[in-house]
């Protein structure tokens, strides 16, 4: 069983994550989904469907996991909420974003990067689940998307 400390995010979050995203601790993805319930629940933000984050399927390869993926399964059986899974799809790769110094680098990183396949989210408020969110760019860039596709709010 995986024990999960909050000590902050500049404490024990960090490496938390680190171990999820690139060491294979899947483990982690149950008490992070926890901690993601908690700050919904608190913060009374709405939804009606959980949407992982894409990796590219280079990417995908590479890890052999989508983290966010894992998040998304772990908080859809604590919320009871549907995960939405291959809607949302990276149709483009690009280098990590961690090695992007600067905000406008991010976004033109990942702008067109993403398509929806279809409308299975119309009219619903979507929750995107991504592990980290360090300039809001790649959210944006999904929510953009989604928005087109007929998603009420991300």
């Amino acid at each position: 069983m995986v024990e999960l400390r909050l000590l902050g995010i500049d404490g024990t979050m960090r490496p938390i994550i680190y171990q999820l995203k690139y060491r294979n601790l899947r483990a982690l993805a149950v008490p992070l989904a926890g901690l993601l319930n908690d700050y919904l629940n608190t913060d009374h933000i709405p939804g009606e469907a959980l949407v992982p984050m894409p990796l590219h399927p280079k990417r995908l390869r590479e890890r052999g996991y989508n983290q966010s993926s894992l998040l998304a399964q772990e908080l859809g059986k604590i919320t009871g909420l549907p995960v939405v899974n291959n809607c949302l799809i990276r149709q483009r790769h690009e280098s990590p974003k961690a090695r992007t110094p600067t905000v406008d680098e991010r976004r033109s990183n990942v702008a067109d990067a993403f398509i929806c396949l279809d409308h299975r989210l119309q009219g619903k408020q979507v929750l995107l689940i991504d592990d980290v969110s360090t300039s809001g760019a790649t959210f944006d860039a999904c929510a953009i998307v989604l928005k087109a596709t007929g998603a009420t709010s991300v």
